[in-house]
């Protein structure tokens, strides 16, 4: 059973109140109170052309465990970062016919159970799913971020309780790691790090090939401490993974119960279809730069630019 609705924001059930009372600092109060001061706060930036509505923005909050300051902040970022992501973020028509195909590879999945009520949404990633030389790392990104606003909209274990990947590294080739350059990767790190109002409870690598050591280590360069520790490399030893996320769980494919991929990623399909206006409105949003406080200009720049480099001379089998 749900408690009553406040706010216009969706009820949580007993099992995510008790976790998000205990991690999040949320009490009704504070959920009602800090509400109005961000909105408050978005009025006074002429920069932001945002989401107000409560479902949303209550998101940030319980992302940054009701800091209101932090939550500010990781707000105009998320729209921040993706005014200098347009190849991610615009032109996002589920409808359009290279994004339909990609959509139905199911290069990423957000798996249908948790392991418990209050267990985080698990996210499973098939990279070797699609074709380097058809499509690009900034084509399936676009489509994880479409994914993501879903969840962030609809799934209260995703929001409140966090979310574990699984990267299953299975035919992924060289082709695939030279689409990736430094200052490409900085951004959807500070994308997905800094600017995403998601928990990440942990990140699992399987299947990987040789040498994968090498591009991991790159990328390990942009993460910050906190979520270095939460970075696991399991190779082909799925006992390993199984371990921490019960193989129940899984699809299929991998002899879980959850169903298979062509199922799961039916109903995604299905649901990201459904949500083609919302893409279209999200076009609206972002940041105009010229309004932004000179004080906060000169740190964003900064924040985005500087890296340049590429994988091209990295080589494994």
């Amino acid at each position: 059973m749900k408690g009553t609705i406040i706010n216009n924001v969706r009820p949580l059930t007993p099992a995510l109140q008790a976790l998000a009372a205990e991690e999040l600092n949320e009490t009704p109060d504070r959920l009602v109170s800090d509400l109005q001061l961000l909105k408050n706060w978005i009025s006074q930036c002429p920069h932001l052309r945002v989401r107000t509505d409560n479902q949303f923005l209550v998101t940030f909050l319980r992302g940054c465990k009701f800091s209101l300051e932090k939550a500010k902040q990781k707000f105009d970022l998320y729209y921040t970062v993706r005014c200098h992501l347009p190849e991610v973020m615009l032109n996002r028509d589920p409808y359009d016919d290279k994004l339909r195909k990609l959509i139905k590879l199911g290069v990423g999945l957000p798996l249908p159970l948790t392991e418990k009520p209050d267990g985080p949404r698990i996210i499973l990633i098939r990279p070797g799913a699609y074709d380097a030389s058809v499509y690009t790392v900034a084509d399936v990104i676009k489509i994880s971020n479409m994914i993501q606003d879903i969840l962030m909209n609809e799934d209260d274990n995703y929001v409140v309780a966090g979310q574990i990947g699984i990267l299953d590294c299975a035919n992924v080739t060289m082709a695939h790691f030279k689409q990736f350059n430094p200052s490409f990767i900085k951004k959807i790190t500070i994308m997905s790090q800094e600017a995403s109002p998601t928990r990440q409870k942990g990140f699992h690598f399987i299947n990987t090939p040789r040498g994968f050591e090498s591009v991991f280590n790159i990328f390990k360069t942009f993460i910050n401490d906190k979520n270095k520790t939460k970075l696991y490399v399991h190779g082909s030893n799925l006992k390993s993974l199984y371990k921490v996320i019960p193989r129940r769980l899984m699809p299929t494919e991998y002899g879980g119960e959850v169903g298979s991929l062509d199922s799961i990623n039916e109903a995604w399909e299905k649901k990201i279809i459904s949500y083609r206006d919302y893409y279209k409105q999200e076009e609206q949003y972002g940041v105009e730069e010229s309004k932004r406080p000179p004080a906060n200009a000169s740190k964003m720049n900064d924040l985005f630019y500087g890296t340049s480099g590429s994988f091209r001379q990295l080589e494994f089998d």
